[in-house]
């Protein structure tokens, strides 16, 4: 395998899509592990591929495509990968369970965090509020955090919850039908089958977790912090250089995950920019965090009885 060339490898039986770019003679071989396929929500990252941010790095990078399920942060923690795309409150959870193997996030991406419930437009519902107070059907997942927020905050709910079962073929056949989703995604799905939606962010009712965090073991940043801010710094540059022309990495994304089609491609990005762009990232980079968001979700999650303790968050987040 040349390493002067983009080589891509597909090793079938472990779905892993690696990307060796290194040119040195000499380069430290790094697997990042993704939660879900080739999408735009991971744009920034296949950028920094394609515009060999890792090369500059010394880095030989293996992309571990992620799928319903994949539990990216017991990968991490279990050190079967270096980093991974986790979210804020499995950081969180998962260093409350298991202080033994603590996780750090490097990077969080989605500033405000894209899990919605989307309605029927029809149905004439303007908030959350509004979802949980209306005789419709809501599908949504009981064990998620942000599922038992809801809960909690709407304690007298006259929808009915149901079980998500994924896809979006209930919601096209049941007018009466709401459900989860991201607002990069399903909405967009459910507008190109020929509905009207209502889409209503969780974050716009007080949770708000970052999310599509890159993260890493506390072991590894110690032992190997160069080549942690190296990973970070290369993240960073891909999703500068995505945010400002995405068609470029959408078209080789979508070859490696042609399901979703290119206009589906251009209007998830599009849908995900001002989500990922805020005050703060204009000011201190794309994926900084603040003290003050790590803080309040802690509290979050311990009141919901999902963590035991409040840690220091200072120790779950580094801004490079």
């Amino acid at each position: 395998m040349s390493i002067r060339g983009f080589v891509l490898v597909l090793v079938t039986a472990l779905s892993i899509f690696a990307f060796p770019f290194s040119t040195l003679a000499k380069s430290t071989e790094v697997r990042l592990a993704l939660n879900w396929k080739p999408e735009p929500q991971f744009g920034g990252f296949y950028a920094a591929h394609f515009t060999k941010e890792e090369v500059k790095k010394g880095m030989d990078l293996t992309v571990l495509e992620g799928g319903s399920g994949t539990p990216t942060v017991q990968m991490l923690a279990n050190g079967q990968v270096d980093f991974a795309i986790v979210s804020a409150e499995e950081i969180l959870i998962s260093n409350d369970r298991n202080p033994k193997n603590k996780i750090v996030a490097l990077l969080a991406v989605y500033q405000t965090n894209p899990q919605m419930i989307m309605c029927h437009a029809e149905k004439d519902l303007h908030s959350l509020k509004d979802v949980y107070s209306a005789n419709v059907t809501l599908s949504i997942q009981s064990g998620l955090t942000y599922a038992q927020y809801l809960k909690n905050k709407f304690p007298y709910s006259k929808a009915k919850v149901v079980p998500y079962l994924g896809g979006i073929g209930n919601f096209i056949s049941d007018k009466n039908f709401c459900q989860q989703g991201f607002i990069t995604s399903e909405p967009l799905a459910a507008e190109k089958a020929g509905q009207k939606v209502s889409s209503f962010l969780v974050a716009d009712e007080g949770f708000n977790p970052y999310t599509t965090v890159l993260a890493v073991r506390e072991d590894t940043l110690k032992k190997n912090k160069s080549l942690v801010e190296s990973m970070t710094k290369a993240a960073r540059a891909g999703w500068e250089e995505y945010l400002k022309s995405p068609s470029s990495t959408n078209q080789k994304m979508h070859s490696l995950n042609p399901a979703m089609d290119m206009d589906t491609f251009a209007k998830s990005a599009a849908a995900q920019t001002n989500l990922i762009q805020s005050i703060d990232t204009n000011k201190n980079g794309i994926g900084s965090m603040k003290t003050e968001r790590w803080q309040e979700l802690a509290t979050q999650l311990r009141d919901l009885k999902v963590i035991d303790k409040i840690p220091d968050v200072k120790d779950v987040f580094r801004n490079f």
